[in-house]
C-alpha cells in the first residue's frame, strides 16, 4: 500500500508538473512539482520563509541571480519574499547555492563524498541541482545548486526560476509567472552539461529609431539601467556574450557603470566587427584626431586603441582585432594584406603591453565580415589563438566555414549571424521574419563544420525577435537536443513556456506560419507587384492565408486569460495582425491598379480600401506604442516599413498609389475569368476559363463587373445540371464573383465542354466550361495545364547509401519543407547509377522539350569550391550538373535576387521522346544544398512568385 501511495503521489506530481513548470530551455527535463512526494524538497510552502544560503566569498553575479530567485519564488507563490543569508544555521531543510571553490559548504560536501560533482567539476558553465539527505549535522535535507564556475551557478539558479514558472521573457515580453502555492523539488541529479558553443550572444544593432527612442524615454538613454535588463535576459537564456548598441552609442564611455556591471553580472563583452580594441566607433568620433588611416595616423590610432585595453582592465572581454574603414565601410583600396597583418601584430603588442601577459592570454576575434573575408581568401592570416569569426551574408546565409579536416585553431571559429539588417538589397528591421527551421539549417552547418567558439546574432532592437533569439541560444547550448525532426516540438515547448500547455499547439502553429509567410519576402520588400494577381490566384491566396492566420490568432486572444494578453499580443498577435494588414494593403493596391486599367467601378472602392488599410497600419503601431502594457514599449514600433524605393528606409511611411476613375452614369458590363486579366464584353465567347478536374474541389470563377454607376442584373444558365453556380442570378452594383463547380457524381467520365450563358441587361456572353473527368489522381504527378508542381518532400522514392541519407526539414522554406542530404559534412558525389538521389514519378502528355525548375534555398558556396552542385535527369538520361552559385557573390545582382526572393529558381532542359510515365531524378552532388520544390514546365507554366501549387 505504501509503495502504491508513493507511486500515485509521484504520478500526480508529474501530471501537475507537466502543466505548471517549465525549464530554462524549452523541452528540458523537469524537476519541480506542485505537490509533495517521497523525498521531495519543500522549496516553498505556506508558513515557511525561503532562505537561500550563499558563502560570503561568492561571486557578485551569483548573489544577484540568487536575489532574483527570491523575487521569482515570491511572485510564483504570491507570498512574502524570502531572503539570502551567509550565516549558516543548519536548518532542518536548507537551500545551498554556490560555485565550486567559492562555497566552503559545497566544497565540504564534495570532499566528504556527499556531493558527486564529477559531472560538472572543471567544466565550462555547468551546474548541478540535487537534493541531498543529511548533508550536515542537524540538517535532514538540502537542495543544492552547485556551479562549476560563476555562470554555471547562475544558470543553475535561473534554471530553477524557469522550472517554477518564470519565463526568461517575463520582463522583456511581459510573460506572467505561473502561480502555485507550493513548490517541491524532486529528488535526482539535474544538469544540462556544458554548452556546445563556448560564447553565445546577441548584438543590439540598427537600434534607431525603436530601441534608442524607447531607452531614452524610459531610462534616460542606453545606459546601465537598460543594460541590466539586457544582462539578465541573456543569462536567463543561458547566453554569455554581448555586442552593445553602437548607433550613436558607446557602451564603455556613455555610462561608466556599463562595463562594471556587465562583468559583475557575468556577461562577456565585445565590440562589433568594425570596432577594434574594445573601443566604439563613437569614441573615435569623440576623441580621435586625424584620419582613421593606419598608414597616415598610426601613432594616434595606437594610443586610442591602447586606452581601450586600459579601460578593459580585467573584465571578461573578447577583443576585436583588425581594422575596417570608418563607419562600417571597407578600407581604402590601397590597403594591403601586409598592412592589415601589421595592424593586428601591433594591436596584439598593445594588448600584451597593457595586460602584462602574452597576447594569447586575452581572448580575441577577427571578423571576416564583407570585404575582410576577401583579405583572408587572398592569404591574410592572424595568430592561431585569435578566433576567426565567420559571417553570413547579412541575410542568414553563411559565407564561409572551416574546411573539414583542417588543422584545429586554438582560437577556433565563430559565426556572426543576422536576424536584422540595414543595407542591400533592402533593410529589414520592422518585425521578425526568421524561420527557426532556416536558422537551424545554417547553424547546423556551422556546428557540424566545427565553428563552435562564438555565435553572435544581430537582433536589432531585441523586440520583436524574442522567438528566434530563444531558439538561437537554445540551439547554441545543445544542438544535438534539437535535430530537424524536433523543430515542431521546439515551437510547442517554447509556446508552453510562455503561455502554458493548453494552447501551446495552436500558438506553435501560428508562430511557425507567420514566420514562414514573413520569410517568403521581407515586409520591407513586399509591394503590390510581389505576387501575381492573375496567375494561380496567387496574391489573393497568400493574402487569404495570412488573414485566416490573423483570425485564428485573434480568436485565441479572446480565449486566453487576461493576464496573458499583453504577452500574447507582443509574441503572437501583433506580428500576425500587422503583416496580415500589410498583405491586405498591397493586395488592395494590386487590385486597384488592375481595376483602374480594366475600368471597373470597384477601382474607386479599392482606393478607399488602401487608405483604410494604411491608416490601420498606423493604428496597430500606435496600440503597440501607446497602449500595450501601459505604454511600456513606447517607440518600439516607430520603424517605418511602407514605401521603400531603394535599400534605405523611407523617412515616413508612404501609402501605395490609389487610383480613382470617372464612371459613366449608365451600366457598363464587363466580365473576366480566373487566370486572365482580359476584359470580355456582351456578345463575346470566353474560352480561357481554366479546366475543371475532380480533385479541384474549389472550382473556378468568373467576375461580372460594372464600369458605370447604374446597377444591372445578371443570370447564368447551363444546359446540364451538373455544372453548378454559387449564384445563378443577381444584381451587380460594383462586381460579383460567381464560383463555377462540378457535381462530379453526375458528370460524365470523359472530357467535355459545356457552354454557360451569362445574360445581363446589356446582352449575353458564353463561357466554355471544360471538364476533364477521365484522369484519376494516383501516385503520379500529372501534367495538367502545361506544368507539374511537386513539394520536395513528396518524392516517390529516396535512394541513399551507407554514407548519405535524406533529411526533411519540416516547416522550412516558402511553402512546405526542405529536403537535403545528411550528414552535411558528406563528401561530394559523382551523380549516377545508385548514388544518392530522389525520384519523382511524373506523367507527361506529350513529347518535346520540358524545363525543370528546382527551387533551391539561397545557400552560398561556404566550401569555397567555386559553387555547390546538384544534378537532374529524366529516366536513364545522363544527369545534368547545376551550379547553384553560378555568377553569384554577395553584393551581386544574382545574390540580391536570391536573398530578396529567398529562393533560387534554377532550370535545366530535357527532351521527352514519348508521352506517359517518367521518373525525374534529383541527384545529390554536394551536401548543404536544400531542395524546396520541383516545377516542370511543359509549355503552360505562368509567372508567379511562389510557383504553382502542388496538384
Amino acid at each position: 500500500m505504501k509503495l502504491y501511495r508513493a507511486l500515485l503521489i509521484f504520478l500526480v506530481s508529474l501530471i501537475l508538473l507537466n502543466y505548471s513548470t517549465y525549464g530554462q530551455s524549452p523541452g528540458q527535463r523537469r524537476y519541480v512539482s506542485a505537490v509533495a512526494g517521497s523525498g521531495f524538497f519543500p522549496l516553498a510552502v505556506p508558513g515557511k520563509q525561503v532562505i537561500l544560503y550563499l558563502d560570503t566569498d561568492e561571486y557578485a553575479g551569483v548573489k544577484r541571480a540568487a536575489a532574483n530567485l527570491i523575487t521569482d519564488i515570491a511572485a510564483v507563490t504570491q507570498s512574502a519574499p524570502g531572503k539570502i543569508s551567509t550565516n549558516f544555521k543548519g536548518d532542518k531543510q536548507m537551500v545551498l547555492i554556490g560555485t565550486i571553490g567559492k562555497n566552503s559548504k559545497i566544497d565540504r560536501l564534495i570532499a566528504e563524498g556527499k556531493l558527486d560533482a564529477t559531472a560538472i567539476k572543471g567544466k565550462w558553465e555547468a551546474h548541478l541541482t540535487l537534493v541531498i539527505k543529511n548533508p550536515f549535522p542537524g540538517v535532514a535535507q538540502a537542495l543544492v545548486i552547485a556551479g562549476s564556475d560563476k555562470r554555471g551557478t547562475i544558470y543553475g539558479i535561473y534554471d530553477l526560476s524557469a522550472q517554477i514558472g518564470v519565463s526568461p521573457w517575463y520582463w522583456w515580453a511581459d510573460v506572467p509567472v505561473k502561480h502555485q502555492k507550493n513548490i517541491y523539488v524532486i529528488p535526482g541529479n539535474f544538469t544540462d552539461g556544458e554548452p556546445a558553443v563556448r560564447y553565445r550572444g546577441i548584438f543590439i544593432n540598427d537600434e534607431a529609431p525603436a530601441f534608442q527612442g524607447w531607452a531614452k524615454e524610459k531610462f534616460g538613454g542606453v545606459n546601465h539601467q537598460v543594460y541590466e535588463k539586457v544582462f539578465e535576459l541573456i543569462l536567463r537564456l543561458k547566453g554569455n556574450y554581448l555586442w552593445p548598441a553602437m548607433w550613436g552609442n558607446a557602451f564603455n564611455d556613455d555610462d561608466k557603470l556599463n562595463p562594471v556591471l556587465a562583468d559583475e553580472y557575468g556577461i562577456v563583452m565585445g565590440t562589433s566587427h568594425h570596432e577594434p580594441m574594445d573601443r566604439a566607433q563613437q569614441e573615435w568620433k569623440r576623441y580621435g584626431t586625424g584620419a582613421w588611416n593606419y598608414q597616415t595616423n598610426k601613432t594616434v590610432l595606437q594610443e586610442f586603441w591602447k586606452q581601450g585595453i586600459i579601460n578593459m582592465g580585467n573584465k571578461e572581454t573578447i577583443v576585436t582585432v583588425g581594422m575596417r574603414g570608418d563607419g562600417d565601410m571597407p578600407m581604402a583600396e590601397e590597403s594591403n594584406i601586409a598592412l592589415l597583418e601589421n595592424i593586428v601584430h601591433d594591436q596584439r603588442e598593445i594588448i600584451s603591453q597593457v595586460t602584462g601577459k602574452a597576447a594569447s592570454q586575452t581572448p580575441q576575434m577577427w571578423a571576416l565580415y564583407k570585404e575582410v573575408q576577401d583579405y583572408y581568401d587572398k592569404g591574410m592570416r592572424v595568430p592561431d589563438d585569435v578566433t576567426l569569426l565567420l559571417c553570413d551574408d547579412n541575410w542568414g546565409n553563411i559565407r564561409k566555414l572551416p574546411a573539414l579536416g583542417a588543422k584545429p585553431r586554438k582560437g577556433g571559429y565563430g559565426i556572426y549571424f543576422h536576424f536584422d539588417y540595414v543595407g542591400d538589397p533592402r533593410n529589414y528591421k520592422w518585425l521578425n521574419t526568421n524561420e527557426i527551421a532556416a536558422t537551424w539549417e545554417q547553424m547546423h552547418l556551422a556546428y557540424e563544420y566545427n565553428a563552435r567558439q562564438v555565435w553572435v546574432v544581430n537582433v536589432g532592437d531585441i523586440k520583436p525577435m524574442e522567438y528566434p533569439i530563444s531558439f538561437f541560444m537554445d540551439y547554441a547550448w545543445a544542438p544535438d537536443k534539437w535535430p530537424a525532426t524536433r523543430l515542431p516540438d521546439y515551437a510547442k515547448a517554447w509556446a508552453a513556456q510562455q503561455f502554458g500547455s493548453e494552447n501551446a499547439g495552436k500558438i506553435a502553429k501560428i508562430l511557425t506560419q507567420y514566420t514562414r509567410f514573413n520569410s517568403r519576402r521581407k515586409p520591407e520588400l513586399l509591394d503590390q507587384n510581389t505576387y501575381s494577381l492573375v496567375n494561380y490566384n496567387e496574391f489573393e491566396r497568400v493574402t487569404t492565408d495570412y488573414v485566416g492566420l490573423k483570425n485564428d490568432a485573434k480568436d485565441l486572444y479572446t480565449k486566453i486569460p487576461a493576464s496573458y494578453k499583453d504577452a500574447y499580443y507582443q509574441l503572437v498577435l501583433h506580428p500576425v495582425t500587422a503583416c496580415a494588414n500589410l498583405y491586405e494593403l498591397y493586395f488592395a493596391a494590386a487590385r486597384n491598379k488592375l481595376y483602374a486599367e480594366q475600368g471597373r467601378a470597384a477601382s474607386n472602392s479599392t482606393a478607399k480600401r488602401i487608405q483604410q488599410l494604411f491608416e490601420r497600419d498606423k493604428q496597430i503601431s500606435r496600440y503597440y506604442n501607446d497602449t500595450l502594457s501601459n505604454s511600456k514599449w513606447h517607440h518600439m514600433m516607430d520603424q517605418t516599413h511602407i514605401g521603400y524605393t531603394y535599400w534605405q528606409q523611407p523617412e515616413v511611411d508612404k501609402m501605395p498609389p490609389a487610383k480613382t476613375i470617372s464612371l459613366a452614369e449608365s451600366a457598363n458590363v464587363g466580365v473576366t475569368v480566373e487566370g486572365s486579366p482580359e476584359v470580355y464584353l456582351p456578345g463575346q465567347h470566353l474560352t480561357s476559363l481554366p479546366r475543371f478536374y475532380p480533385w479541384n474541389s474549389k472550382g473556378h470563377y468568373i467576375e461580372i463587373f460594372n464600369r458605370g454607376k447604374t446597377a444591372f442584373k445578371y443570370q447564368l444558365q447551363s444546359p446540364v445540371a451538373y455544372v453548378q453556380f454559387s449564384s445563378a442570378a443577381g444584381m451587380v452594383t460594383e462586381q460579383e464573383r460567381v464560383m463555377i463547380n462540378i457535381d462530379w457524381a453526375k458528370a460524365p467520365a470523359d472530357i467535355s465542354q459545356i457552354p454557360v450563358t451569362v445574360s445581363t441587361d446589356a446582352g449575353k456572353l458564353v463561357v466554355d466550361v471544360n471538364i476533364d473527368n477521365e484522369h484519376l489522381k494516383d501516385h503520379k504527378f500529372r501534367d495538367i495545364g502545361g506544368y507539374i508542381a511537386i513539394e520536395a518532400a513528396h518524392y516517390t522514392r529516396a535512394v541513399a547509401d551507407k554514407q548519405v541519407n535524406w533529411q526533411e526539414i519540416p516547416d522550412y522554406g516558402r511553402t512546405l519543407s526542405g529536403v537535403c542530404p545528411i550528414p552535411v559534412t558528406a563528401a561530394a558525389y559523382q551523380p549516377g547509377n545508385n548514388s544518392p538521389h530522389l525520384e519523382y514519378q511524373i506523367s507527361l502528355k506529350d513529347t518535346g522539350r520540358i524545363n525543370v525548375i528546382m527551387y533551391i534555398s539561397p545557400t552560398l558556396d561556404f566550401k569555397a569550391k567555386k559553387g555547390l552542385y546538384y544534378a537532374v535527369s529524366i529516366d536513364d538520361d545522363a544527369p545534368q550538373l547545376v551550379n547553384i552559385n553560378k555568377n553569384e557573390t554577395p553584393g551581386s545582382g544574382e545574390w540580391g535576387n536570391s536573398v530578396a526572393n529567398n529562393i533560387k529558381k534554377l532550370q535545366t532542359t530535357h527532351v521527352i521522346n514519348k508521352p506517359g510515365t517518367h521518373v525525374l531524378k534529383y541527384w545529390m552532388v554536394d551536401a548543404g544544398v536544400v531542395l524546396q520544390k520541383v516545377v516542370i514546365d511543359s509549355g503552360g507554366l505562368k509567372d508567379s512568385y511562389l510557383g504553382p501549387e502542388e496538384h
